[in-house]
């Protein structure tokens, strides 16, 4: 093992900073206020993107700016580029009804629908086996710097695994718990272990449908099978197997990553921290976590509270060193270690624009390939690390378990390092922080109601709380920045509808103050009470994107204490302001499992009536549940009202 890693920069020279201050020197400032207001509704990040206007320095939106017309054929899901033979692209107008294999506009639609569901399966389940391997070998004592954190967690989850557990080391429990969870990737027992936590109701209409999920890579190859050209040919068929697959990523690949990430690390308590771009200090070393694996972070946190890594900071002449978060591997953080957040997705760029950002050290997921280019402008190095993750002009350290603290010393100490290169004429902290409540994990949640689930249930039956909506998704241009997630929330809880979050959405209603107790006065009277009696917000902190697995299990107790199928719960799930395959992997698995899901951005499924039909209608006779799509958040709140109210009425309450 190397005692001392090095980086080595990927891909070419790392970037030289490419700035037309004078072009922009020339734009209205009228023009910049009207444009950076429309661009984002965090007050923080509107003087940020003024800045980089000023400044010459490219950001996301003025890329989706560049881009624009986008295809139609592409946007409708019309385009194939699957096999050699195509391009293809399907224009009724102009007698081109099918592909040169035969496909038509519904084939096309589905497969590509089905691609991209699948590669947001694959990243999450993947991210899941990342964080089992690494319960594996800190088991087996080669994970360096690990240990197991949540014994009693461990122990709960051996038994549903069947591992022995009386006179045993927790070592000998946790090597024993993730070789049976690697097994659950691609075993042939035809069976996700962890979908047996869904109610009996809900996985009665699974084996019904034919979707119940065998494993995690199984449905994952079968879905690449099926859209090969040549193999699957019924849309319907093709879209069904997608249900399986996502099913497959939440009750399998997602929820495991969530459950041995609090095995390892903790699980989530709640705390209280603070978020914007108003938490970096002028003073002290400033390090970004961004991406979404806590194997990472969670060595980072270590070696920054080093004495060796304070003093040398000192020596450089800071107070000392301020880590903060970005995306889901801040949500990691902020849950389990109260680490405060800088932003959600579009502020990755933004934080760079302060000047006062040491290092962005980034794993993987939703980091933009153009970071070195921005930080070029800057003292800014971006360190990646994650072999499947490497950005041109990054510097990257080869990060591993076996390596892991010494590698995360290596990284802060090269953060640290950089401290004298800040340009404090260059640096600007835009305001400050505010505050926000987090950690409400499934058992966090469970405990505050007393050790169970019955209190929640009665708040629902007697109307305190009309229902529970799982607000989730990034960020994209396609909506003004954090508008669709706050806007949604706000007239949900002002209607007695609780909110649980994660990722981005939360980190955006976060900033918007929606994640304190004080912020119950923008509730109805019912919810408001509630939360003024818990000392809770009326929107909670659940955690990273893969935690949406803790809304399946939270749903799941629910339905389990009044003996029902989650799709007859008064609940739904809303992705306002999604972009990735992700998203729509976590979609499916919503609505697979019973939960009626509003999006806020149009999937690429346009170009087929059927499909649309399908997705929005069909899927009913199904599962029980189904999409719908409204890009207005106040519409898309009384769509989910409306479902709400009808399945109360359905329960009798």
């Amino acid at each position: 093992m190397e005692e001392n890693p090095k980086p080595a920069i990927v891909g070419r020279k790392l970037e030289t900073c490419e700035l037309d201050r004078a072009k922009m020197s020339l734009m209205n400032p009228k023009v910049i206020e009207e444009k950076s207001s429309g661009r984002t509704i965090d007050d923080l990040a509107v003087k940020m993107i003024q800045h980089t206007m000023r400044e010459g320095i490219e950001t996301v939106w003025d890329r989706f700016e560049m881009q624009q017309p986008q295809c139609k054929y592409c946007s409708d899901g019309l385009s194939c580029s699957r096999c050699a033979m195509g391009p293809c692209r399907i224009i009724p107008e102009h007698h081109r009804e099918r592909g040169v294999c035969g496909a038509d506009a519904d084939l096309i639609v589905a497969r590509n629908l089905l691609d991209t569901l699948t590669t947001g399966a694959a990243a999450h389940s993947d991210h899941g086996r990342d964080i089992v391997e690494t319960l594996y070998k800190t088991g087996i004592g080669e994970a360096q710097g690990y240990e197991i954190t949540d014994e009693v967690k461990l122990q709960k989850i051996a038994a549903e695994l069947g591992v022995e557990t009386s006179g045993r080391t927790k070592e000998e429990i946790a090597t024993d718990v993730g070789r049976s969870l690697l097994y659950e990737f691609g075993t042939f027992k035809n069976k996700v272990t962890f979908a047996d936590r869904a109610p009996g109701q809900t996985k009665e209409l699974w084996k019904k449908a034919g979707i119940v999920p065998r494993s995690v890579d199984r449905e994952i190859v079968e879905a690449m099978h099926r859209i090969h050209m040549g193999v699957g040919a019924n849309y319907a068929n093709i879209l069904l197997h997608g249900l399986r697959t996502a099913l497959g990523d939440g009750w399998g690949g997602s929820m495991m990553a969530t459950d041995i990430s609090d095995v390892m690390f903790g699980t989530p308590e709640i705390n209280q921290s603070k978020v914007n771009l108003g938490v970096l200090k002028e003073d002290h070393v400033n390090i970004s976590l961004h991406g979404h694996n806590p194997m990472l972070s969670e060595m980072i946190v270590r070696a920054a509270g080093d004495p060796e890594m304070k003093a040398l900071a000192e020596k450089m002449g800071a107070k000392g060193i301020n880590l903060v978060g970005l995306c889901c591997t801040g949500n990691e953080l902020l849950m389990r270690k109260g680490v405060p957040m800088a932003g959600n997705h579009f502020n990755q760029e933004l934080v760079i624009a302060t000047g006062a950002l040491e290092a962005m050290v980034v794993d993987y997921q939703c980091i933009f390939p153009s970071l070195p280019r921005t930080a070029s402008c800057f003292h800014t190095k971006i360190i990646s690390t994650s072999e499947k993750s490497k950005i041109v002009g990054s510097y990257y350290f080869d990060f591993h378990p076996e390596n892991a603290y010494d590698t995360a010393k290596a990284i802060v100490r090269m953060a640290v390092a950089n401290f004298p290169n800040r340009v404090q004429e260059r640096v600007l902290i835009p305001g400050k922080p505010v505050d926000l409540m987090a950690g409400f994990s499934v058992e966090a949640i469970q405990a505050a109601l007393g050790g169970t689930f019955k209190p929640l249930v009665d708040l629902i039956a007697s109307g305190d709380i009309r229902g529970a909506v799982g607000i989730v998704g990034c960020n994209n241009p396609k909506v003004k920045h954090d508008f669709g997630h706050v806007t949604l929330a706000k007239e949900l809880i002002k209607n007695d509808i609780l909110c649980v979050e994660t990722g981005c959405a939360a980190v955006a209603c976060g900033k918007a103050g929606l994640m304190m107790p004080d912020a119950a006065f923008l509730a109805g009277p019912g919810l408001k009470g509630v939360c003024n009696k818990l000392g809770i917000p009326p929107v909670l902190h659940m955690g990273s994107c893969v935690d949406c697995s803790r809304i399946l299990v939270l749903l799941a107790e629910l339905a389990k204490t009044l003996d029902v199928g989650i799709d007859q719960l008064p609940a739904a799930g809303a992705a306002p302001e999604w972009y990735s395959q992700k998203a729509v992997s976590i979609g499916s698995y919503f609505v697979a499992s019973g939960v009626y899901t509003v999006l806020g951005v149009m999937p690429k499924i346009a170009g087929s009536g059927n499909v649309v039909e399908l997705l929005t209608t069909g899927l009913n006779g199904v599962v029980n549940a189904s999409f719908a799509v409204e890009p207005d958040p106040m519409a898309a709140a009384e769509l989910i009202i409306k479902h709400i109210d009808g399945k109360r009425k359905a329960l009798g309450i």
